[in-house]
C-alpha cells in the first residue's frame, strides 16, 4: 500500500529533526545535502538549495494549500504535492511512509543472523585483497609496539584508521602475540540516543550476530551470551538490552575487528556489548544508573575473568571545537584538552572507576569524551588492573575549526 503523503488539505508531515542539512558546492552548483545518521534517507541525496523556501514552510502545520499562497502563479498544487511526495519517498519526512520505511529497516536487521559492514569502502577498501595490501603497509610504516604474553585488556580509538592509523597500530600490535578464544568488547554507542525510550534504561546492547567484515567474518560466542541473558531474571535491572539495533550504524566494534582479523590467525569469538552514556554518574551517585553498572560490571567479573577471555575497550577522547557546538575553535582549546586528556588517560590506566567518575565530575564532561562509558565499564569489572598508555594522538580537522583526541592503553 502507498502511505506516501498525499494530501492537498492535511498538514504535511514535518521534516525530521535528526537529519542533518549541509551546504555543498558541487560544480558550480549550490546544494543541500541530506546526511541521515541512522541511515533511513536515501545516502548521498542532494537538492538545489534553492528548495530551501519550500523546505522552511514544511512545518508540520502547513498545507499544500498553505503553501501555495506563498508560491508564484506558475507553480500548481500538484507540484507542491509531487516535490513533498519526493521528500517523503527518500525518508526526509517525519510521516507514516517514514515509520513504516524505518521499522522494516530495523525489524529486518533484528531478524537478520549477520551485522553487515557499514564502514568499508569508505575509511578502508572493502576488497579483501586491497584491504590486506593497506594494512600490512600500515604496520610496516608505523611504529609498533613489542608484543606481549599475557595481557587483560586494551583500550584503544574507533577513530577512522586513516587518521588513526598510527595509534591503531600502536596498539594493536602489541596484542599480536595473543590468542584468546574469546572477546568482550565495551563499546561506545553513539546511536542508541536516537532510538527514543528503546535504550533509556538499557545502557548495556548486546548482539549475538555474526559481523561481516571485508577481511573475515566474525562470530558472536552464543553460549557466552546466553549466560549474561540467563545469569538473572529481570535483565533490566542490570540494564541489559536484547534490541540489537544500534549495533546496525555503530562503526565503534567493527574497526576494532578489522585490526583483529588482520593480526590474529585463530579462531576466536566475540562477545559485543554497546555501552550508553553514563551521564547520571557525573550529577550524582549511589544512582540506579551506578546499580546497573555495578550489577553489570559484577556479571563480567564473576564469568569472563579467565585466561581465554580478553577485553577489548573501543572508544576516543575529546570532541571539540565548532563542529562539536563549542564556541572558539579546536586551535585555541588545544592546552586545555590535552592536560584534560592526559589526566583521563592516567586515571584510566591506574583503573581507579571513582577516580575515573570523580574527574569527569569535576565540569561535567565539557570535552566530550565518548570513551568514558566502556572504559568505566571495564574498570568496574576489574579495579585492580594495570595499564600502560600506549599512544596519545589528535585529529585537527582545521577546514571544520573541530578536533577529536584519542589514544591507547594496555592492561597487563
Amino acid at each position: 500500500m502507498d502511505k506516501l503523503f498525499n494530501s492537498y488539505d492535511s498538514p504535511i508531515p514535518p521534516l525530521r529533526y535528526d537529519v542533518q542539512r549541509i551546504p555543498l558546492d558541487q560544480n558550480g552548483h549550490s546544494l543541500i545535502y541530506f546526511y541521515d545518521s541512522l541511515g533511513y534517507a536515501t545516502p548521498e541525496f542532494a537538492i538545489p538549495s534553492d528548495a530551501n523556501v519550500i523546505l522552511s514552510l514544511i512545518d508540520g502545520i502547513r498545507s499544500v494549500e498553505d503553501i501555495m499562497n506563498f508560491s508564484s502563479e506558475d507553480v500548481t498544487k500538484e507540484q507542491i504535492l509531487g516535490y513533498v511526495r519526493f521528500l517523503d519517498e527518500h525518508g526526509l519526512l517525519d510521516s507514516e511512509h517514514f515509520k513504516e520505511h524505518s521499522g522494516l529497516i530495523e525489524s529486518e536487521y533484528e531478524k537478520s543472523e549477520y551485522h553487515p559492514c557499514t564502514t568499508s569502502g569508505v575509511s578502508y577498501p572493502a576488497d579483501p585483497d586491497e584491504l590486506n595490501e593497506f594494512l600490512t603497509k600500515a604496520f610496516l610504516e608505523n611504529k609498533q609496539s613489542d608484543p606481549v604474553e599475557t595481557v587483560k585488556a586494551l583500550y584503544a580509538p574507533h577513530i577512522d584508521p586513516r587518521v588513526g592509523m598510527s595509534s591503531y597500530v600502536k596498539a594493536f600490535s602489541s596484542i599480536r602475540d595473543l590468542k584468546p578464544g574469546k572477546v568482550v568488547i565495551l563499546a561506545t554507542s553513539h546511536y542508541s540516543g536516537l532510538y527514543g525510550k528503546m535504550y533509556e534504561d538499557h545502557p548495556f546492547i548486546l548482539s549475538d550476530k555474526t559481523f561481516s567484515m571485508p577481511n573475515g567474518d566474525v562470530s558472536s560466542h552464543k553460549g557466552s551470551i546466553d549466560i549474561i541473558r540467563n545469569s538473572i531474571q529481570d535483565l533490566s535491572k542490570v540494564g541489559i538490552s536484547d534490541h540489537s539495533r544500534a549495533h546496525r550504524i555503530e562503526h565503534s566494534i567493527e574497526l576494532h575487528l578489522l585490526f583483529l582479523n588482520h593480526i590474529w590467525k585463530h579462531d576466536f569469538e566475540i562477545i559485543p556489548v554497546l555501552v550508553a552514556d553514563m551521564d547520571e554518574l557525573m550529577y550524582s551517585r549511589n544512582n540506579h544508573r551506578e546499580e546497573q553498572l555495578d550489577a553489570f560490571a559484577s556479571l563480567l567479573r564473576t564469568n569472563f575473568d579467565d585466561p581465554d577471555t580478553f577485553f577489548l575497550i573501543s572508544g576516543d577522547l575529546s570532541h571539540f571545537g565548532k563542529k562539536f557546538g563549542d564556541i572558539r575553535p579546536a586551535h585555541k582549546m588545544l592546552n586545555e584538552v590535552k592536560s584534560n586528556d592526559r589526566r583521563f588517560l592516567e586515571v584510566g590506566s591506574k583503573a581507579d572507576p571513582d577516580k575515573m567518575i570523580k574527574l569527569m565530575s569535576e565540569e561535567y564532561d565539557p570535552y566530550r569524551i565518548c570513551g568514558f562509558p566502556p572504559l568505566l565499564t571495564y574498570l568496574k569489572a576489574f579495579p585492580d588492573s594495570k595499564g600502560e598508555i600506549l599512544s596519545y594522538d589528535i585529529w585537527d580537522e582545521s577546514e571544520r575549526e573541530s578536533a577529536v583526541s584519542f589514544g591507547s592503553i594496555l592492561y597487563q
